[in-house]
């Protein structure tokens, strides 16, 4: 099953992290955050990836067309120009197709611009560049295929962003959470499994079409939307503070997705 992932956004909201980078670029522990992604999926089984291209798209496509040099030590001779790596970084055996999707372009248009990499009766994974989980692929595609949705979500607990305090009715703190998941509604964790039906959502020569607005919401009104509940880890990478947050993890060894 391919996995597509939407790597093309501006990252506006991240502006001053690393101006110089597409956001999926931004490193986490000195790889970038898409890399970490991918691990995900790949420690799941699942190596073949679509990469929805736009914004400072060269920058992905020099990381993955230089990878072993970027990751590894090597050697060089420079009469002959070969080149010997040492087997001392993380070993990858993906398939990566690098898909120019347009600069401006929405999600949704991207989505429909890579149709033709996903084969005529195949179900494919789809997430954002921007978001890592710990959170169980196949249990998920397994929910998918049981209910025959269009599209599966990941319905996540957003990550709290202040303490929690509970306390009893004399105002005696009974419990203090530092920051602790959300116990409220969910959000889509942007973890998606879709069936190929979904292209029929989309509009073909449009660059301005949002999947999350008319193409999953009509599918959510026409009962074709499953979601799958996901309690584990999930972090997205909106902000400078988030940024800190996964390298903190990551830098201290306790980084909860799949590397």
């Amino acid at each position: 099953m391919k996995v597509v992932i939407l790597c093309g956004g501006q990252g506006t909201r991240i502006r001053g992290v690393a101006d110089d980078l597409p956001k999926p670029m931004i490193p986490v522990g000195g790889y970038p955050i898409l890399w970490h992604i991918m691990s995900g999926y790949a420690a799941a089984g699942f190596k073949d990836f679509v990469l929805c291209l736009g914004y400072k798209s060269h920058v992905i496509k020099d990381f993955f067309l230089n990878y072993n040099t970027r990751v590894a030590d090597f050697s060089i001779d420079l009469a002959s120009q070969a080149v010997s790596y040492e087997k001392t970084s993380p070993q990858i055996d993906w398939r990566v197709t690098l898909a120019e999707t347009g600069q401006n372009t929405l999600t949704g248009s991207r989505l429909k611009r890579i149709q033709r990499y996903i084969g005529d009766d195949e179900n494919f994974m789809l997430t954002y560049g921007d978001g890592v989980s710990n959170i169980d692929l196949k249990a998920l595609i397994g929910f998918h295929l049981q209910h025959n949705a269009v599209v599966t979500v990941s319905g996540v607990r957003p990550p709290g962003r202040f303490g929690e305090i509970d306390t009893d009715a004399s105002g005696l703190v009974k419990e203090f959470n530092e920051k602790p998941q959300a116990t409220g509604g969910r959000i889509s964790g942007g973890f998606f499994v879709c069936n190929r039906r979904i292209f029929d959502c989309l509009d073909a020569g449009r660059e301005d079409q949002v999947l999350e607005a008319d193409p999953l919401q009509g599918l959510a009104r026409d009962g074709k939307m499953a979601m799958y509940s996901h309690d584990g880890f999930w972090q997205c990478m909106d902000t400078y503070r988030d940024y800190v947050l996964l390298n903190d993890m990551y830098d201290k060894g306790n980084a909860p997705w799949p590397l």
